[in-house]
């Protein structure tokens, strides 16, 4: 039964995506495969479960899940669940989300919600303690934005997390994998067909934007294609907290030069320090 439904997907996965927008698109795409989403991405999909299981939930935490699709993410911590006030699906598929609007029905989520939203744009009602992206930031145009977005709602110190395919650049950090010329070329364009863009520079770009706190890289497997593996990665990082300014009972030292300079013309013009302007 298995083998027939990934025979189906495979056949729909062959067919050219259509239409004028980004939701357009997505909807093309995943509307004929979101009941067998699940079945066939957990072969392709490496490492989201020990993404969400290494993030610290904090309690009365708030959650938000950009391109969460159909909701499987949210299983890899169903038995931690309750301690969220609240966990989001945010989506651009709304037949991905009906999948996860099931799931959340039969399993009783009380706390999990889900929006057929832009990732860029999307505001929750209040600043949140974690957002994670699984296999979305290489489906998403304006990743920069997303990226921005997702740093934007995070309270300061909040966690983001990230699993994704990725190529490195040609000549990566020190601390990153290098991949040969053959796998910077052949990924891109393998999965640029289904809309999928592997980047050198989501991995420079999260650093760049965060105090990294776990970076694994490493390869997996493909349904139906031995032999072959496809690189991927898996980040966490914090958002910075703010930079703090020093301060003494007089202001800081700016004020106080500003201050003592002032002192010094009203004693020079023999007037009132309150008339001074």
């Amino acid at each position: 039964m298995t083998f027939f439904r990934d025979l189906k997907t495979l056949l729909q996965l062959a067919l050219p995506i259509r239409g004028n927008t980004h939701q357009q698109r997505l909807e093309n795409f995943y509307g004929k495969q979101a009941d067998n989403y699940d079945v066939f991405r957990r072969r392709l999909l490496h490492g989201r479960e020990p993404l969400w299981q290494s993030i610290e939930i904090p309690e009365g935490g708030r959650w938000v899940d950009f391109g969460g699709g159909t909701g499987a993410n949210v299983e890899n911590i169903a038995d931690k669940l309750n301690r969220l006030e609240r966990l989001e699906i945010v989506d651009l598929s709304a037949s991905l989300l009906q999948v996860a609007d099931r799931r959340i029905a039969d399993r009783g989520w009380r706390n999990v919600v889900t929006h057929c939203r832009d990732v860029t744009t999307f505001t929750p009602d209040a600043p949140v303690d974690i957002v994670t992206f699984s296999y979305s930031l290489t489906m998403i145009p304006d990743w920069f934005a997303a990226v921005e977005n997702a740093l934007r709602i995070l309270k300061p110190g909040g966690t983001i997390g990230v699993v994704d395919f990725y190529v490195s650049r040609k000549y990566p950090a020190e601390s990153h994998r290098r991949h040969g010329p053959l796998t910077r070329s052949f990924w891109p364009t393998w999965f640029a067909k289904d809309n999928v863009f592997l980047s050198p520079d989501h991995l420079p770009y999260l650093e760049s934007k965060c105090e990294s706190s776990e970076l694994h890289e490493d390869r997996g497997g493909l349904p139906f294609v031995p032999l072959l593996t496809v690189p991927y990665y898996r980040f966490v990082g914090k958002k910075p907290l703010p930079v703090k300014t020093q301060f003494t009972e007089g202001g800081s030292s700016q004020t106080r030069q500003q201050n003592a300079l002032k002192g010094a013309v009203c004693e020079t013009n023999h007037c009132s320090a309150e008339l001074c302007p």
